[in-house]
Order: C-alpha cells, then structure tokens, then sequence
C-alpha cells in the first residue's frame, strides 16, 4: 500500500546531485586510426569541457585534458567543434583565452595561436598541408566590430594564419575533399540565421593552399543547408529545406541533385557547431538521425533504391552521428537510462556502449513515462510531453489533482525530447506533472511550422503553452488552480510574456530569461542581433514592436510570484535584463526571488548551481502551491511574501 500524501510533498529518490550528474553531455564524436574521441563536461568541476579518448587496444575511457584547460570555443558565443585530432595530436580551443593548443600523447598543451581577440571554431585538420582549417571569429580589427571569416591555420614554427574565405557576416561547416583538393563551406548574412537561409560553397585550393574559382552551389536567403560533407567518392552531401523539410542532395558532375524526399527533418538549428546527423556507409548508403512528427529514429538511406530502413529501437534520440570503418558511432538516450555513447556494427548489428553519462541506482517504475499529446490551439495543432507524477511509495488523495509546470524549451527552435530528463523526473517523483512544449517554432515538424513564429514570438508560442495547460485542466489531469510556467532563455522570455499579458498561470520561473526586446536588440552578440527581425518584425522601422512584446513595460500587469534566476557572466542575455525585472516587480510588492549565481554564463553548467537552482524552486512552489517540503532545503528570501 502506497502513503498518501499530498502532491508536492512526496520524499524522492531523485537528488539534486543525481540531476545535476544527469547534466553531464557526451558531444562531438571523432575518429583516428584505432581510437574514438568525443567532448564531456563536468558539471562537478565548474562546468570544465575535456577531450575524451577511447581506445580498442584497451578498451578503455580517458580524459586527455589536463587541469586548468577546458575545451570550448565562444565563437558565436554558443562555441562547438572546439577540438579536431591528427595522428594521436588533439588540438583545442581553450575556453579562458581562446587560444588554440595541441596536446600530443602523454605531453602537455602547447599554445600555438597568439593572445588577442581571435576566437576560432568548427576546427578540422588539413594533413596535406599540415595546417588546421576552421572558423575565425575576429574582435580585434576595429573596436566594437566583429568579423568572420575561414582561416588556415599552419602547423609550422610561424604558425601563420591565412584568411581563405571572407565577406560575408558568418560562416562554417569548412571541409575539405578526400583528395585533398577542394573546398566547401557554408556561409549565411545578416539578418538570417543559418535555419533561416544559408549558402553552400565549393572552391579549390592552389598550389598554395589558397582558395580560388569558389562557386555558389545551393541555398539562399530563404533556403537552408545543413551540414555538407563529401562522400568517400568525393561526392558534395547536403541537407537543405528547400521544399520545406531539411532532405538529402548531392553536388556531382556539376549539378544539384535531390537524393530523396520526405516529409522528415534531416537536419537541425545550426546553434553550435560541429553537429553532425549523418555519415557515410559508402557512397549509396547515408546512416541518419530523422525527426518525423516529433519522434528522433536512426535509418540507413540508400539513395540508390530510395529505401529508409530503421536500425535500432533501443534508443529515443540520436545525436552526433558519426560512421568510421562501416561501425556508426553516436550518442543515444532512452527514457529511462542517461545517454550513452554506443558503437552500432552495421555488419554484424551488435552494439556496444563505450561511454555513459551516468549510472542510476533507479529502477524503471521510479520514472514517469512521458506521453506524446497533440492539442488545438488557435488555427492549428500544437504538440507536448506530458508526464505524470509517480512514486513507488506515494500517492495523493483521488480528489487532489496535481500541480502543473509548464516547461518551455530554448531557442526558440529547439524541441522538447521523449530522452530522459532526470530533471523531469526530479519535478514528478514529487508530485508535480509536467508539461513540455513543442509549440511553434520548434524543430520536427518541417519549416513551416518552424517559421509559424516568425513575427509571432511573445504570441503565438504563448498560445500554445496555455493552450497546453488549458486543455490538461479540462481533462482533469492536473489542478487549474496551481500551474506554473517555467523557461530559460529564450522559454525564460515566453514565461515572462505568459505571465505579463494573460492569467492563466499562477507562478512562473525565469531562468536568464529576456525581459526587454530593446535592450537585446542592443545588447547581445553578433550572432542574434538581428534574429529579433524575424521573430518580431523589422523594428528599424517600427521600434512599437520591441515596446508591446517586452514584458517590463507592462510590468503592472504582472500579479503573481515569480522566481528570477540569472549568471553573473550570461552575455546573450546580460544580467541587467533579470535585475531591472527584480527591482520593478520588487517596487509594485509583487511576490519576487532573484537569485545571482556568480561564474555562471548563458545556461547553467556548475554542479553546485544546477542543485541549488533545483532546491530554490522547489522552495519557492512549496510556499505558493501549499505543500509542505518532505526535508528542509535552505531557505533563500522572496521579498514582498
């Protein structure tokens, strides 16, 4: 028999310390002969990035980054393809200065570009030339001016930089032919982001390892393209959205050709580099992570017989896919297991684990399953996960129905996953339901969906969370009457909005969330300062667009609890945005928390910060929803209570 208590206050399993280790992120796979590397971080030591390295001959993980060294690269300020091996040589970016290093086995990091403001990324070795090729982002020409470009990068005593491509406002995905003797890249221009529209290129390198002949090949303002590569045939692959839906091409004999179509995304928001959903089995056969209608899979596509066949079933999300040697190599996460970093043996089909991300002394009953729930909302249909709240040991009385949080993903192009989210399940082992958005805008369902939002943020994507959460009430599924919203980022902004301009919800949480759409018009990085052009309308010409979405002018209409966490470092949303919130909410006697975590950037990446956010909002439900906390959790002041 199960103890009833009421929802909120059910003892868990789950820790804030089992979250915050379920927060270690396995990325960026690659290969060298005989040995497997990828990217882990570690939330126990502050967040630090190191390079991992597998080995066959000894079947073995570790890390070949010494203490005082993280590999992260902050071009773009969202960083990724921060390291790139040669020969056992790992080369890196290093967080602190931005430098690039090698590292050779068994050495110590050698420093090999010099002190300034070059920040370099999507990082990849040219051995012909003995150099490395990669993005450059430059903040050093002119004060206040950033510019981008592909460089080389040589490996000799000078180690002098060379610029190959420039002239446009960003660029990546810079990979070189087989043979060694040609080109692609990507590049994309204000005010597009690169899931907007893109442009795919190829040239040839001279005798002297520069660029000449480049070629526009496909894309354009209102195409994107995805992740080109070349064949083992030298063949050109890409993804590209021009009927709609991230599908497969190829670049040969001096054509354009679409290799297959379906209503499927095989592709993604390129906001990080060094993403990867696809490699080659040979030249007729691409092994890929697909999103169809919400659900990740992993297919062999051979583009000859235009056939898709599933491999494997274990897995709900596959991500940083990589084929070396006919294994596929990638990161695969369950809904009830943490991701793993598993090798798949397309000949013999047997799979093998390399790495997890942790290990959980949990049984399968401790977890709420989630469940795929589509439902109206305005002139469309809206999607979510919804999960329950279960416990071996509790229950609630059958007249109580669960509190509710909404939870709103960032970007807003990113999706919300089936995978196991152990901070999911920390909310629903103690009472709570949950509800996690795919509203428009998020990535799965096709670019039309994808650009629903445009000219709609702070609208329509509020919509759909309310909507989310209205149609859970009228099923009975949870308590009308205690639902929050919760987001981080840009999910930080919808909260905002929700609880600005409605009254639907009864608290919200806002986690480095924008406050004032002027102000990050003004204030952000290069890479989204015009992204509010697309996603709001072009406010050069209309600045009452920024005034009327930006929950601080309005902050009178705001008449319920909000807790307000933010990093002191965050320089995509800077701390200003949460503490003018604080201070204006504070003076109309609103119940308020702010919460400065020092050290931390743009997302949470401390061990100690990821536990402490946890227990500070759960401190902050418990006063407002009238539960009472199964242990004492270190009380943090919410004025005006």
């Amino acid at each position: 028999m199960k103890k009833n208590m009421p929802y909120g206050s059910w003892k868990s399993p789950i820790t804030p310390e089992m979250v915050a280790a379920g927060s270690i992120h396995i990325e960026e796979i690659q290969s060298d002969g005989e040995s497997i590397y990828w990217l882990e971080n570690r939330p126990e030591e502050s967040g630090r990035i190191v390079v991992m390295k597998f080995s066959n001959n000894d079947g073995e993980a570790r890390n070949i980054i010494p203490e005082g060294f993280n590999v992260r690269s902050r071009v773009h300020e969202y960083g990724g393809g921060a390291y790139t091996v040669n020969n056992g040589i790992v080369y890196f970016c290093n967080f602190n200065d931005q430098r690039i290093y090698a590292i050779k086995p068994g050495g110590e990091p050698t420093v090999i570009t010099p002190a300034g403001g070059k920040r370099f990324a999507d990082l990849l070795f040219d051995p012909k030339r003995n150099r490395i090729v990669c993005v450059c982002e430059d903040h050093e020409i002119d004060e206040g001016k950033v510019i981008n470009s592909i460089v080389s990068i040589s490996m000799d005593e000078d180690h002098q930089i060379i610029e190959l491509a420039a002239g446009h406002d960003f660029f990546s995905n810079p990979r070189i032919s087989p043979d060694g003797g040609m080109l692609c890249w990507l590049s994309w221009d204000h005010p597009n982001l690169p899931w907007d529209g893109s442009d795919l290129w190829v040239g040839s390198f001279d005798q002297n390892g520069s660029i000449y002949n480049p070629r526009h090949i496909a894309g354009g303002r209102d195409v994107s393209i995805f992740q080109p590569e070349w064949s083992p045939g030298e063949i050109l692959h890409f993804m590209s959205d021009q009927d709609g839906w991230w599908n497969p091409f190829s670049f040969r004999d001096g054509k354009v050709r679409r290799s297959f179509k379906q209503e499927a995304e095989y592709g993604l928001p390129q906001w990080v580099f060094g993403l990867s959903i696809y490699g080659f089995f040979d030249d007729s056969k691409l092994i890929c992570s697909i999103i169809s209608s919400g659900k990740n899979e992993l297919v062999n596509l051979n583009i000859v017989d235009n056939k898709v066949t599933n491999l494997s079933n274990a897995y709900c999300e596959f991500s940083y896919i990589k084929v070396f040697d006919q294994k596929v190599y990638f990161v695969g996460s369950s809904v009830n297991r943490p991701a793993e970093l598993v090798q798949l043996d397309l000949k013999t089909g047997i799979t093998t684990i390399l790495q997890k991300s942790g290990v959980l002394d949990l049984r399968e009953q401790d977890f709420s399953n989630p469940k795929a729930i589509d439902f109206p909302s305005m002139d469309h249909i809206s999607h979510g996960i919804f999960y329950s709240p279960r416990n071996t040991v509790y229950e609630s009385d059958k007249n109580e129905k669960p509190p509710l949080i909404v939870m709103i993903h960032g970007g807003p192009t990113s999706a919300a996953s089936m995978s196991l989210s152990m901070k999911i399940q920390y909310w629903t082992s103690r009472g709570f339901a949950v509800l996690d958005v795919n509203y428009s805008g998020s990535t799965g369902y096709g670019r039309d969906f994808r650009k629903k939002l445009n000219g709609q943020w702070g609208i329509l994507d509020v919509q759909d969370c309310i909507n989310g959460a209205l149609y859970l009430a009228e099923t009975e599924l949870v308590d009308r009457n205690r639902m929050s919203i919760s987001g981080g980022s840009a999910g930080g902004y919808t909260t905002l909005c929700a609880l600005t301009f409605h009254d639907v919800f009864s608290l919200g949480v806002s986690r480095y969330g924008v406050s004032s759409l002027k102000s990050l018009a003004d204030d952000t990085h290069k890479f989204e300062s015009h992204y509010l052009e697309s996603l709001v309308g072009p406010y050069s010409q209309n600045e009452e667009l920024l005034t009327d979405r930006s929950p601080i002018n309005f902050i009178e209409k705001i008449k319920v609890p909000i807790l307000i966490m933010q990093g002191s470092e965050d320089r995509v949303v800077p701390p200003s945005q949460s503490e003018i919130l604080f201070q204006f909410l504070d003076q109309n006697h609103i119940p308020v928390a702010y919460i400065l975590f020092q050290g931390e950037q743009h997302g949470f990446r401390k061990a100690e910060t990821i536990e402490r956010a946890l227990e500070i909002e759960y401190y902050f439900y418990s006063k407002f929803f009238g539960f009472s906390l199964p242990k004492e959790i270190t009380p943090v002041e919410i004025r005006n209570l």
